[in-house]
């Protein structure tokens, strides 16, 4: 499943490309990929007429902020960069933050009170585990996979691929807050570049008996974060992915989350990690994944010591790790 450098990477080539396009038009290719409206006329009657003022990320959710498009392409520009500009007065805002990407930067996510009255409501997306969103030309073949198209001018479209079909897509409307209809984004604890994932924060959250890899898969003790980069972070931070939260040292917790904050920037500068079916909104493949330290290595040797990377199976998934760099002390 694409993880939080995956969807910032989409996140931002979205923000390239999409923004004050008016969307003309659609066409859904598989109804179960739209979760709101149940109705696929009904969700792309709601996005036609509409242009995208922003793409904000929370997790691994997208969510395009919308307004209507008929002669309000100068505000919307204006939004655009006022939202861009608001990461240095975050601290003094009570909006809820969107992670936009690493230093502490963000997108701020409106409440309702605070957008205009032609607010068009929002777009969200979650691409699951292979979900793509492609900017493409109207004339390029169809995908086998092609789920759902959303047309723009100058014979551009917006198209959602994926395999596996777990992908979906949601319009909320402007009377409704984003969480109200996704309600996944209800589950969803701090984002791992935030002040929330504070030291405190995160000590807190680790005092129970249960492995430290599954503890960082938990979406509601921090978001974004998957099998790759918990795998990368453990690393790192020379702890065995078996090793139960409660046995973990202050020292460990502190460097454990700086850790999490290095690979995840180290991969939204390579654009990502490649797997699968994952592309960027430009069909180019990320290169995290070539100077990955034992995530999808295991025979390989360990860059650190040279001992050959180990995987093994915790609750369904892969766990790779070095057994010299982070070996598994016995307690009781």
């Amino acid at each position: 499943m694409p993880e939080l450098p995956e969807v910032e990477t989409v996140r931002r080539g979205l923000n390239d490309v999409t923004l004050q396009q008016p969307i003309e038009g659609g066409d859904v290719l598989l109804d179960r990929t739209i979760a709101h409206p149940f109705s696929a006329p009904n969700f792309l009657a709601g996005l036609q007429g509409t242009a995208i003022v922003q793409w904000h990320r929370r997790g691994k959710y997208l969510l395009a902020e919308l307004i209507k498009a008929e002669g309000r392409r100068q505000e919307a520009e204006g939004r655009r960069q006022e939202a861009e500009g608001r990461s240095s007065r975050i601290s003094a805002l009570s909006s809820r933050p969107i992670a936009a990407s690493p230093s502490g930067t963000y997108s701020l996510l409106p409440t309702p009170h605070s957008l205009p009255p032609h607010s068009s409501g929002w777009l969200g997306v979650h691409l699951r585990m292979t979900g793509q969103l492609l900017w493409v030309d109207q004339t390029t073949p169809l995908e086998k996979h092609a789920r759902v198209r959303l047309f723009f001018g100058d014979g551009k479209e917006l198209r959602f691929v994926d395999q596996r079909t777990f992908g979906q897509m949601w319009w909320v409307p402007p009377e409704h807050e984003p969480e109200q209809i996704i309600t996944g984004l209800q589950q969803l604890g701090p984002e791992p570049f935030s002040e929330e994932f504070s030291v405190a924060y995160f000590t807190r959250q680790l005092q129970r008996r249960r492995p430290i890899k599954n503890a960082l898969l938990d979406q509601a003790i921090v978001a974004g974060i998957g099998n790759i980069y918990a795998d990368e972070a453990l690393f790192l931070s020379g702890i065995h992915p078996q090793t139960l939260c409660i046995h973990l040292k202050q020292s460990q917790i502190e460097q454990l989350r700086s850790n999490i904050a290095q690979v995840l920037q180290a991969s939204i500068e390579a654009r990502g990690t490649t797997f699968r079916s994952f592309r960027s909104v430009a069909g180019v493949n990320g290169n995290y994944g070539g100077s990955a330290w034992v995530y999808g290595r295991d025979g390989d040797l360990c860059r650190n010591c040279e001992t050959a990377i180990e995987r093994l199976r915790m609750a369904g998934r892969s766990a790779h790790f070095c057994p010299m760099c982070q070996k598994l002390k016995a307690k009781g």
